[in-house]
């Protein structure tokens, strides 16, 4: 087994050893503590970056909300609007039909139908003349029975009213569409 002798070296020789053996550790040290200030440096920008592209993206998301919420509340405005007008649609010819009705009822109104004077096979005696106050220049008329005139009445009123309700929902559907 060889051996050796740390003799020949000289204590000089052995300190400049020694210190570049510290210097050595030392650089390496302070490589590494560069690198790891450098990579801390690099984790904050990216931290940072991170916060900022979060932050755009909350606004964004904000911003697209509040557009929303903005467009949700003018179709909402615009359908309560809607519904008035069709309600007072609705109730206007409620009212009327209402005051046909009375009118019918105390006999301030009569309906009449147009007869076919040709019609022959009617069987019903006619006469051709009209009175003087006529409306439709001498052509016969007969009156209905008021019970009729009702019926015929509710029946209209129930045509207005699917009408009008016919109507607002074509208005509803037309407003979401929109």
């Amino acid at each position: 087994m060889p051996t050796f002798d740390l003799m020949p070296f000289s204590s000089r020789t052995l300190g400049i050893v020694v210190l570049l053996a510290l210097l050595a550790g030392g650089s390496a040290m302070l490589a590494w503590r560069f690198q790891d200030w450098r990579y801390g440096q690099q984790l904050a920008q990216l931290a940072q970056s991170h916060a900022e592209t979060l932050n755009q993206i909350t606004q964004a998301a904000a911003t697209l909300q509040k557009a929303e919420q903005d467009k949700r509340r003018a179709l909402e405005q615009q359908l309560s609007a809607s519904e008035q007008t069709h309600y007072r649609a609705l109730s206007d010819a409620q009212r009327d039909q209402d005051r046909l009705r009375d009118r019918l009822a105390t006999a301030d109104v009569r309906l009449s139908v147009l007869l076919d004077a040709d019609d022959v096979a009617a069987g019903c005696a006619v006469p051709a003349a009209t009175r003087a106050g006529g409306v439709d220049h001498g052509a016969p008329r007969a009156r209905l029975d008021p019970a009729h005139a009702q019926r015929i009445i509710a029946i209209t009123d129930a045509g207005d009213r699917g009408l009008i309700a016919l109507q607002a929902c074509q208005a509803y559907i037309r407003a979401l569409d929109r």
